[in-house]
C-alpha cells in the first residue's frame, strides 16, 4: 500500500471541500440553459435559435465581465493566506463598487449593445424579433449580475465554497420554477424565460446579501473608507481585471465567432451546436469545479508563500480534472445519443447532430488542462500571462480556420475550436515552465 504524505492528504481535502460544491453548484448553472433549451425545442426549431442565440450574447457580456469574479477570487484568496481581514473586506467593497459602475454604463449603451450584437450575431430575419424580445427584457438583470459575479468571486477567496453552492442552487431552483410557469402555463414564450432569469439574480442578489452578513458580520469592523478611495489600492486592482478583461474579450470573440458561422450555416446548424455547446457547458462548469478550488488555493498558499504547497494543489488539480474530463468524454460517447433528447424531441435535428457527438466528446480531454492553467493564473494574479498566452491562441484559431480547411464545413469548425483549447494551453504551460510562480 502506497503511503501518501500528510501535506498530500491535506490539500487534497482541501481540495475536494472546495472542489465537490463548486461541482454542484457549476452543474446547477448549465442545467438552467437546459431547461431553457429544452423549452424552447419543443415549441420549434426558431424558438429554440432565436433563445440559444440570445442567451449567448448574454454569456458573452458577461464572460467579458468575468474578471469581476476573477480578480476578486485571486486577491482575497491571497489576503486570506495572510491573514488580513482588512484586505478581505475592502476586496469585497471595491468589487461591488465596481459592478456597480460598469453596469450603470451597460444599461446606459442598451440599445448599441444589443442591436450591434444582432449585427454581430448573423442573427436573421426569422429570429431577429424573438432575439431582440429577450434581449431588451433580460438586459435589466446587468446590476445584479455583476454584483453576483463579485459575492461568487469572494466566497471562493475566503476559501468558501458551501455558500455559493446555497446561492447558485437558489438561484437555479427560482429561475427554472420561474420559466417553467411562465412558459408552460402562462404562454409567454420568449419572454418569459427573460423574465425567469431577470427575477432570479436579482432574488439571488438578496440572498448573496443576507449569506455574507449571517456569515461574515463580524468583519465588518475592519471595513475602512479610506482604503476604499485609496488611489494605489485601485491601481493594483484594476489593473489585473483590465488583463484579465482582455484575456476573456479574446475568448468570447472565438465563442461569438463560432455562433456567428454557425448561423450563416443556416438554422440547422445553428440548432444543433446551440444543443452540443450545452454539452460542453456541463463538461466546463464541472471542470471548473476544480479550477475554482485551485484558485482559492493558489492563492491562499501564494499569500503564505509556500511553494511546496503550491506543487501539491498543482497535481491534484490536474489529477483531478483529467479524470472528471475522461468521465465527460466516455458519457458523451456511450450515451450522446439519448442526451441529445433532453433538448429536443425534433427529428430532424437529432438526426443533424447526431455526426458531431465525437467532438464534444473529445473536446473534455482536449480542454480541461487550459481550465487548470486558469485556475492556477488567476490564484497567482498573473493577469499578464493569462491575456498574452489568449491573445496568441486567438490568433491562431483564426489563422488555421481561414487558411487550412473548408470554412463551410460544421465539422472544420469543431476541429478549430478544440485545436483552440490546446494552443491555450499549451501557451500556459511554456509561461508557467518559464517563470513559475513568479508569473506576473
Amino acid at each position: 500500500m502506497i503511503a501518501i504524505p500528510n501535506r498530500v492528504r491535506k490539500i487534497n481535502k482541501e481540495m475536494l471541500m472546495l472542489a465537490i460544491p463548486n461541482i454542484l453548484s457549476n452543474i446547477s448553472i448549465p442545467l438552467l440553459s437546459t431547461v431553457d433549451t429544452a423549452l424552447m425545442g419543443r415549441l420549434s426549431d426558431i424558438h429554440l435559435g432565436a433563445v440559444g442565440i440570445a442567451s449567448m450574447i448574454f454569456n458573452f457580456l458577461y464572460w467579458n465581465f468575468g474578471f469581476l469574479r476573477m480578480a476578486t477570487t485571486g486577491f482575497t484568496a491571497q489576503f486570506f493566506g495572510k491573514n488580513d481581514p482588512t484586505g478581505q473586506i475592502m476586496q469585497l467593497g471595491r468589487g461591488v463598487l465596481l459592478a456597480i459602475v460598469f453596469a450603470a454604463v451597460l444599461l446606459a449603451l442598451q440599445t448599441t449593445i444589443g442591436e450591434s450584437s444582432f449585427i454581430l450575431m448573423n442573427v436573421g430575419s426569422d429570429l431577429i424579433d424573438l432575439v431582440r424580445e429577450y434581449f431588451f427584457i433580460r438586459i435589466w438583470d446587468v446590476p445584479a449580475t455583476l454584483a453576483l459575479l463579485v459575492i461568487m468571486g469572494w466566497f471562493f477567496g475566503m476559501q468558501n465554497a458551501i455558500a455559493p453552492l446555497f446561492l447558485t442552487l437558489f438561484i437555479n431552483v427560482v429561475n427554472i420554477l420561474l420559466s417553467y410557469y411562465f412558459v408552460a402555463v402562462l404562454g409567454w414564450e420568449v419572454s418569459g424565460v427573460a423574465r425567469g432569469t431577470l427575477i432570479a439574480q436579482y432574488s439571488g442578489v438578496v440572498f448573496g446579501l443576507v449569506l455574507i452578513f449571517i456569515l461574515y458580520r463580524k468583519m465588518f469592523i475592519h471595513f475602512k473608507l479610506k482604503l476604499l478611495t485609496n488611489f494605489n489600492n485601485w491601481m493594483v486592482f484594476i489593473k489585473v481585471n483590465s488583463d484579465i478583461f482582455l484575456r476573456t474579450l479574446a475568448l468570447t470573440l472565438v465563442f461569438a465567432f463560432f455562433y456567428s458561422i454557425s448561423a450563416e450555416m443556416g438554422t440547422m446548424v445553428l440548432a444543433v451546436n446551440v444543443i452540443l455547446m450545452q454539452f460542453v457547458n456541463w463538461m466546463s462548469y464541472g471542470i471548473d469545479g476544480f479550477a475554482y478550488a485551485t484558485e482559492s488555493l493558489v492563492g491562499k498558499y501564494k499569500g503564505k508563500k509556500s511553494e511546496r504547497d503550491l506543487d501539491v494543489t498543482l497535481n491534484l488539480a490536474f489529477l483531478w480534472a483529467g479524470f472528471l474530463a475522461i468521465l465527460c468524454a466516455l458519457s458523451y460517447w456511450f450515451f450522446g445519443d439519448y442526451l441529445l433528447r433532453i433538448f429536443t424531441d425534433v427529428e430532424e435535428v437529432l438526426a443533424a447532430s447526431k455526426p458531431f457527438l465525437i467532438w464534444v466528446a473529445l473536446i473534455p480531454i482536449a480542454g480541461f488542462w487550459s481550465y487548470v492553467w486558469d485556475g492556477i493564473f488567476i490564484g497567482l494574479t498573473a493577469s499578464v500571462s493569462m491575456r498574452n498566452a489568449m491573445i496568441i491562441a486567438f490568433g491562431l484559431f483564426f489563422a488555421l480556420f481561414y487558411l487550412l480547411g473548408d470554412t463551410d464545413s460544421n465539422h472544420w469548425l469543431w476541429t478549430c475550436l478544440i485545436a483552440f483549447l490546446v494552443f491555450r494551453a499549451l501557451f500556459q504551460y511554456a509561461l508557467f515552465k518559464r517563470h513559475g510562480y513568479n508569473l506576473r
